[in-house]
Order: structure tokens, then sequence, then C-alpha cells
């Protein structure tokens, strides 16, 4: 899946948008026709949770879109995966249904 990763307020290293790409690359096992994907790191001035990950995924016809926080990327990244892969899950059904 092609993914395009922005990191907003500092520079991501390269070890961390490998683990957002090879994470992310596992929700295709789910979903299959997805197209695209924008994901977008970005540091919020909160206290612990500071660590924001949004990620959009367009499919044919719509658009998904997962918002989380953590105390580190790679676990709001997590969360992003996990609520991502409900979400295409259900699509998926919902589509088998028609």
């Amino acid at each position: 899946m092609k993914l395009n990763i922005q990191s907003i307020h500092f520079d991501a290293d390269v070890k961390l948008l490998d683990f957002v790409q090879k994470k992310l690359d596992k929700l295709d096992t789910f979903y299959d026709k997805i197209v695209e994907g924008e994901v977008s790191l970005k540091l919020q001035n909160t206290d612990k949770n500071n660590k924001l990950v949004q990620v959009k995924l367009s499919i044919p016809g719509n658009d998904l879109i997962a918002k989380e926080e953590g105390a580190a990327f790679e676990e709001a990244t997590d969360k992003a995966y996990e609520s991502l892969k409900r979400q295409l899950t259900k699509h998926k059904e919902k589509m088998a249904t028609y």
C-alpha cells in the first residue's frame, strides 16, 4: 500500500517511518482494495500522551480515519491500526451483504 507519511513539528527518523509503514501494510490482509493512505505524526503540547497519529485510508467509495494519542508514536500507531482493522472488517462485511 502506498503511504504518504508526514511528521509535523519534528523530524521523524527512518526507524519510526519503517515501523509505521510495516504496521499499516498489514491492513492489506483484512481488505485488499485499499488505494492509498495518509499518515500524520504530530507532537502536541499536552502532558503525557502528546504523540498524535492520524491515519486516513482511501478505499473505493469511502475514506476511513483513525486518530489516536499515546505516550509514544509506536503506541499510538498500534491503537490506530486496531481501529482501522475494525473499520475495514466492518466495511468488508457490509459490502458482502450487497
